[in-house]
């Protein structure tokens, strides 16, 4: 059975997710730890719990998704992974970082795996199916685990609304088609985790989500 602890960093309020099982493994998922003490509530976390992080995990790569990418694969020696088509995005962090007026960004490693919607992500023993969900982001990912019944949804969906579309890379048609094609079809107790805001299901979003409703 997976455990996901939510994280909330940085000055945009970001979830960062360690998802962990009773292997003690784990993967740390949109790492936006931005201050030392953001960065020490991370490893406190894992040391406490006696974890084994194999893998930093990006759904997509705003900024402040990434904030704490160099921090937690130099701490753990763990080998970074982003979805197939948001490198150039991950390679201009630090200078997104810099328009927003925020100093003091390290950047990110480089990817060593660029990941595919269809294709399977498994640590431990957990095991997850990668969904293309492009949108908010030109080549976000979502990861969905049947086994336990859960999905991190990086900015696709949230409780009651839906990621933004007007940054670069973002279309609101293609958002919404994600969502009916990807997330939707999903059996309603799954539980979605997403990169901002408390925790949802897909069932809660299919009948109450504004968004989603004036879909149909």
């Amino acid at each position: 059975m997976a455990v996901v602890q939510a994280f909330t960093f940085n000055m945009f309020q970001e979830n960062t997710y360690i998802v962990y099982d009773q292997s003690k493994s784990c993967i740390i998922v949109d790492p936006g730890c931005y201050t030392a003490q953001e960065q020490n509530r991370l490893k406190l976390y894992m040391e406490e719990r006696g974890l084994k992080p194999e893998a930093v995990v990006n759904t997509h790569c705003h900024l402040d998704h990434v904030f704490g990418n160099a921090f937690a694969c130099k701490t753990w020696d763990i080998p970074l992974y982003v979805p197939e088509g948001e490198a150039a995005m991950l390679e201009a962090f630090p200078r997104v970082a810099q328009q927003y007026g925020i100093p003091n960004v390290t950047p990110s490693p480089k990817p060593n795996k660029l990941l595919k919607g269809g294709e399977s992500f498994s640590f431990g023993q957990t095991s997850f199916k990668l969904l293309y969900c492009p949108g908010h982001s030109p080549a976000s990912l979502c990861f969905y685990s049947e086994k336990d019944h859960l999905l991190l949804a990086g900015d696709v969906l949230f409780l009651g609304s839906i990621g933004r579309t007007d940054l670069p890379g973002g279309n609101y048609e293609v958002l919404m088609q994600s969502i009916q094609e990807e997330i939707l079809p999903l059996p309603d107790e799954t539980v979605v985790y997403s990169g901002h805001g408390p925790k949802t299901t897909v069932g809660r979003e299919r009948k109450m989500n504004p968004f989603i409703k004036e879909m149909r």
